[in-house]
């Protein structure tokens, strides 16, 4: 008993809750109501989409057949008038009946405009249009009497029909554009293409009327005449052959296949080709002259055609507004059984479904968030999949079960397309990579002629220039091959079987360079590399040094220096280019250190270098950083591991080995070192690498092209014993022991007679053309 004075606390409020019959109830009663709404609606909008199609079948009826009908009078009448023009008095009989024909026509359709019912769809708008052309009808008597009288022109008695025609066309194209069944609306259009058509075909009927028994037109009629045969094939073509229904299809096959229609073909073909012009007009050939004959005979048959097509999309709305009267029934009695069965179901079924589609809700989430990513990421980095981790078909019958599978066959479809993707990506690349190999034989093979036309015709300065430049692209387009092969995965072969020195390697990558005369090569250590990644070093360099070259003013110098480092070989090559900001260093160093999707290098496919550079890097497991440089233009700096280059001792057993061979300077001076006044351009002298050949081609690879010039000192004939000899170049030493051959012998030089003035003119006129070749190549440059 609580104590005297203190309050006693509320009693606690129970929560109502609602029985589960209620609950069933509620769950039968809410999908019954929107069904029997949504079958309501659904019934309102079939009845009323009926009531519009039997109004505009009745529109149709009623405008559709007088219009064409009175078209058709026009057509007629304004041809005759045309004969008449022209100076024919044998047809004022038939005109004055047709103009009788064309009365009635037009009283019936003053009649309808008059009646105020013009049509079902936007009645106020209809009636205008009709009221508009039986104003233009109330001129009819005056351009009969112009035409009697031959007064005014032909171009506007005739033009008064065209009109007229036109707006009859245009009445019955509104009329039916505001159907409010689209199927209606589309079998309309190749009704009204039809009436374009058959009032261009009267319009060349007309026009050729004109003409007479001259057989001369004007030049503007001939221009409509023209225009009329190019529209009604168009028209013919495009707009209605595609959308007949079989039976008129085949009544316009044999309308087209007639012997009529063919001579109109034959006769719209001559006036087209055989027309000549005059000072007058335009003279047509004499195969006009059967026109008249075969329009008559084909002109009521394209006429009953036009109607049939007219009528045929009537009786198709009147037969789909019957359709849908029915439809409806059948919706209204299915559904009210419909509601019955439904309430039955809900209350039987919904606590076990609910049940079972909240586990099949929980497993498919965590498939969907976890498993499915977790597989997807396995695909893309080329690794197999287990089966037992994704979803299995089980083949279950009921329907939650149905949905699971469904699922599971959605994740295994899924899974499927993302293994043939990789697969094709896999195979995309192998293809690729067997094409630029395979042309990459090409262009090797290119090279190698290339350089034994400058062996033959070195004496032609000229020629030689043009050589060189040749040389040089060809270069380029077997670099751009191999950015190919790299990036479809593939590897570029090196067929080098002794180490390269650096300096070596930087002047072979310099002459990959279009713009190689502005580079400056320093190698500030003796080093060499190995012979099995030298081709994909010297690929690396060229791509740096052509961007730095390409990106630099023309007359500016680009600077590759090399030396040796505590992580290998450092490679710096700076340019004069243009500053670029901190964001775009960080995006191009990210280009280096990262492989992009094949979407990526489609949207940069013109910036494909730095993505090559960064392949050939990773491969080489060397690090590429771009940054500004003091002078500030770019600067690149490429760090070789030192597992790349030949170790010290071996460098030095193999310089003793080669040295009692050579007898000679192991290198040569650079061209800022040597003094003198006068430079002899000479080749290279050391053996230069070739590019391998493509997997499965059938010729050998060719050798590189020859590098970039080198200058150095004209020795006189005083002097000959005060320097060592120069350094020859040794025929293919470049190539790959397999593909070393016998070389024709080389024709013995005779005795030189000239003369050393003779020699040092011949040297000055040598070097002032190259200096022009080399003018000329600095222009080209952007």
């Amino acid at each position: 008993m609580a104590p005297e004075g203190s309050p006693s606390p509320p009693p606690a409020r129970r929560r109502r809750t609602v029985r589960l019959r209620t609950l069933l109830v509620c769950l039968a009663v809410v999908p019954t109501v929107a069904m029997g709404t949504q079958v309501a609606v659904t019934a309102q909008r079939l009845l009323a989409q009926s009531e519009h199609l039997r109004a505009d079948v009745e529109a149709g009826e009623r405008i559709g057949v007088p219009l064409i009908r009175l078209m058709t009078e026009l057509q007629t009448e304004r041809a005759m008038s045309a004969v008449r023009w022209a100076g024919s008095s044998e047809a004022d009989g038939s005109l004055h009946e047709q103009r009788a024909e064309t009365d009635r026509a037009a009283a019936e359709f003053r009649r309808l405009a008059d009646s105020g019912d013009g049509g079902a769809q936007h009645p106020g708008e209809a009636d205008g249009r009709l009221g508009a052309v039986s104003g233009r009808l109330d001129l009819l008597a005056s351009y009969r009497k112009r035409v009697d009288a031959h007064n005014g022109s032909a171009e506007q008695a005739v033009g008064y029909y065209t009109g007229v025609v036109n707006d009859l066309i245009r009445v019955y194209q509104d009329e039916f554009s505001h159907a409010q069944d689209a199927e209606l609306a589309l079998e309309s259009r190749p009704a009204v293409a039809l009436l374009s058509a058959a009032e261009m075909i009267a319009r060349e009927d007309t026009a050729l009327a004109l003409a007479g028994a001259s057989r001369e037109l004007p030049a503007t009629g001939f221009a409509e005449f023209l225009d009329a045969v190019g529209a009604h094939r168009y028209l013919y073509g495009t707009w209605i052959v595609p959308y007949l229904p079989p039976a008129e299809l085949a009544a316009y096959d044999k309308l087209t296949g007639s012997d009529a229609w063919q001579t109109k073909l034959r006769i719209e073909n001559a006036v087209v080709a055989n027309h000549k012009d005059t000072a007058t007009g335009v003279k047509l050939p004499a195969d006009v002259d059967g026109w008249s004959a075969a329009h008559r005979t084909f002109a009521p048959r394209l006429a009953a055609l036009n109607t049939d097509r007219a009528r045929g999309v009537l009786a198709r709305a009147d037969a789909k507004a019957s359709r849908l009267e029915t439809e409806v029934y059948w919706l209204v009695g299915a559904s009210g059984g419909a509601l019955l069965l439904v309430t039955g179901v809900v209350v039987l079924t919904t606590r076990s479904v609910l049940r079972r589609l909240s586990r099949l809700h929980t497993r498919t989430v965590a498939i969907a968030e976890k498993t499915l990513p977790e597989v997807v990421a396995r695909l893309q980095r080329g690794e197999a999949v287990d089966p037992q981790a994704l979803p299995a078909v089980r083949g279950r019958q009921d329907e939650v079960g149905q949905i699971a599978d469904a699922f599971a066959r959605v994740v295994a479809v899924s899974v499927d397309g993302h293994r043939r993707l990789a697969a094709e990506r896999h195979g995309f690349g192998l293809f690729a990579s067997g094409i630029a190999s395979r042309t990459g034989n090409l262009v090797s093979r290119q090279l190698s002629l290339t350089e034994d036309l400058q062996d033959t015709f070195g004496h032609d300065e000229a020629l030689l220039a043009q050589l060189m430049r040749s040389d040089q692209l060809t270069v380029g387009m077997r670099r751009q091959i191999e950015n190919l092969l790299i990036l479809a995965g593939g590897e570029v072969p090196d067929p080098h079987t002794e180490p390269m020195r650096v300096a070596d390697l930087l002047r072979e990558a310099a002459a990959e360079v279009e713009d190689f005369r502005r580079i400056e090569r320093h190698a500030l250590d003796e080093a060499s590399v190995q012979p099995h990644v030298i081709s994909q070093i010297s690929h690396l360099l060229a791509e740096l040094l052509d961007n730095a070259t390409r990106f630099s003013p023309p007359r500016s110098k680009v600077v590759v220096r090399a030396e040796l480092v505590a992580d290998g070989l450092s490679v710096e090559i700076e340019d004069r280019g243009p500053r670029v900001s901190p964001a775009g260093y960080e995006a191009m160093n990210e280009r280096l250190h990262s492989a992009p999707p094949y979407s990526v290098l489609a949207e940069n496919a013109h910036r494909l270098g730095l993505f090559v550079v960064g392949h050939l890097a990773d491969q080489l497991d060397a690090r590429v950083t771009l940054r500004r440089s003091v002078y500030g233009g770019t600067a690149a700096v490429v760090i070789l591991p030192g597992g790349l280059l030949v170790p010290a001792a071996d460098e030095a057993e193999r310089g003793r080995a080669a040295a009692p061979a050579e007898r000679g300077p192991a290198r040569d001076p650079e061209p800022s070192a040597v003094p003198g006044p006068a430079r002899v351009p000479v080749r290279a002298s050391l053996p230069e690498p070739v590019r391998g050949t493509a997997p499965g081609a059938g010729a050998p690879s060719a050798p590189v092209p020859l590098r970039p010039e080198r200058t150095l000192p004209a020795r006189p004939p005083a002097a000959a014993d005060a320097r060592p000899a120069l350094p020859e170049r040794v025929p293919q030493t470049h190539l790959t022991r397999q593909l070393r051959g016998p070389r024709a012998p080389e024709p013995a030089a005779g005795r030189d007679t000239e003369t050393p003035e003779e020699v040092a003119d011949a040297w000055a006129d040598y070097e002032e053309g190259t200096k022009k070749v080399e003018a000329e190549l600095g222009a080209d440059q952007p």
